[in-house]
């Protein structure tokens, strides 16, 4: 049951919903943020950058993107210790001089070296302006890239785009700042359901594509920048929206999604009064409903439905977003579910088992003949045709099997970096950098 799809999503729903009541307590959210806190410390390295996981490099994004956290939660009257932040901080001051000497050098100096982690860099560093102003070794290479930025901006994504939009308000260019508000204000879709939003969110595997942590950003640059609320409300709607019937996918882009929420525009969490249902003329009774959330539920069995009930009225007495949801349930044999092809990352898995020989070890194709004792080896062959980051590759063990490595650690095995996990039922391999190529790996 824990490795199969919709359980495990309907447990970590429920599962979501019940930790609601952990906010409240209070000594608990305290000794979590602790918790969190002396992890951040530990696994931050000698010159202030965090690396993606244990043993792995200094990852300048992930430095910048937990450094930007702290700042958020400093924005927000948060207490907690800055130090680490302020730490990181002067790293990534050495980053940016590190950036602008490598353009000198090839003299690159008037082309255009703009790129979603220097708008990023900018972003993240304006919050510091105040308690770290910017050194005067760096001054130099930060004042080059805001003048890049006023320069190439049409360049870059949409996120990076809102990025420069808030530094340049912080670094005391408001005119420009709001010069890139409005481009991107001309650009949007307006609806009475979905709010407002954009059609450039194509598929990608990029961080500065990624839909909803920019949509999070764009309802921040709208406040302060801007201070247009009508915006904001449009842009808040559609992160809901966006968790109507879904997720959003994971712990980053949930934490700027409620940070976008719960730090800027209307309370959206003052109503407590429920959406009125009625399926086929017959009004439904909220039962059992959480509180806090409003969740409740009615379920029928098959037997139970009628072709009446496909008629169903909603009404919403109060200001704001509700939604209701209806499912129809039912198994299919797994024989029958064909493998999606349209992606760009394919994975070929082979099982070999290890026979030694005079010639040595040989690797035989597994067949009817393993025996217990017998020990196999795992070939991944990973096809990817573009470069794609933080890729999170599970590999179920069939069963009858255990694992002859159970330590998790980081590993380089032909030119490809990566963090291996063990578990119960699969082993996991984290990669920071996927580039484009094919890969060959054993374990």
């Amino acid at each position: 049951l824990a490795e199969t799809p919709w359980v495990r999503q309907a447990e970590s729903e429920t599962q979501a919903r019940k930790n609601l009541g952990i906010l409240f307590e209070e000594n608990r959210i305290r000794s979590e943020v602790d918790r969190a806190m002396q992890r951040l410390r530990e696994t931050q390295l000698g010159d202030g950058a965090w690396s993606w996981f244990p043993g792995g490099r200094a990852n300048d994004f992930i430095t910048m993107y937990i450094t930007t956290g702290f700042a958020r939660l400093d924005h927000l009257g948060v207490q907690v210790d800055m130090q680490p932040a302020l730490k990181a901080v002067s790293r990534m001051d050495k980053w940016i001089v590190k950036r602008y000497e490598a353009i000198l050098k090839p003299g690159n100096k008037d082309t255009n070296n703009l790129s979603a982690m220097v708008a990023f860099y900018l972003y993240g560093r304006s919050f510091f302006l105040e308690d770290r102003p910017i050194p005067a070794n760096a001054r130099v290479a930060v004042d080059y890239f805001l003048g890049q930025g006023k320069r190439y901006w049409l360049t870059q994504t949409r996120l990076s785009q809102g990025h420069l939009a808030l530094a340049f308000k912080r670094f005391g260019n408001l005119e420009q700042a709001k010069g890139i508000m409005r481009s991107i204000q001309e650009h949007a879709v307006h609806d009475e359901e979905l709010g407002m939003f954009w059609r450039d969110t194509e598929r990608s595997w990029s961080w500065s594509r990624a839909p909803i942590e920019t949509q999070a950003l764009m309802v921040e640059a709208f406040d302060e920048v801007m201070g247009d609320a009508k915006a904001v409300d449009g842009c808040q709607v559609w992160l809901i929206k966006q968790k109507q019937t879904q997720d959003w996918k994971t712990t980053k882009a949930t934490a700027d999604a409620c940070y976008a929420l719960l730090s800027r525009g209307a309370n959206r969490l003052a109503s407590d009064a429920l959406l009125e249902v009625s399926i086929g003329g017959k009004a439904i009774k909220p039962e059992n409903v959480e509180a806090g959330t409003g969740f409740y539920e009615k379920r029928y069995q098959g037997s139970e439905v009628r072709p009446q009930m496909g008629n169903i009225t909603l009404k919403k007495t109060d200001e704001g977003v509700s939604w209701a949801s209806l499912h129809w349930q039912y198994f299919e044999d797994m024989s029958k579910v064909k493998a999606y092809a349209g992606t760009p990352l394919t994975l070929e898995k082979q099982l070999f088992v290890k026979r030694v020989t005079d010639a040595g070890p040989k690797l035989v194709p597994v067949d009817d003949s393993i025996k217990v004792g017998d020990e196999l080896v795992v070939r991944l062959v990973l096809r990817v045709d573009r470069d794609m980051e933080y890729v999170h590759l599970k590999d179920q063990r069939p069963s009858g099997t255990e694992p002859v490595d159970v330590l998790s650690r980081y590993r380089y095995q032909d030119g490809l970096g990566y963090y291996q996990m063990t578990r119960d039922t699969a082993s996991h391999f984290f990669i920071s950098y996927l580039s484009k190529g094919t890969y060959v790996f054993e374990y």
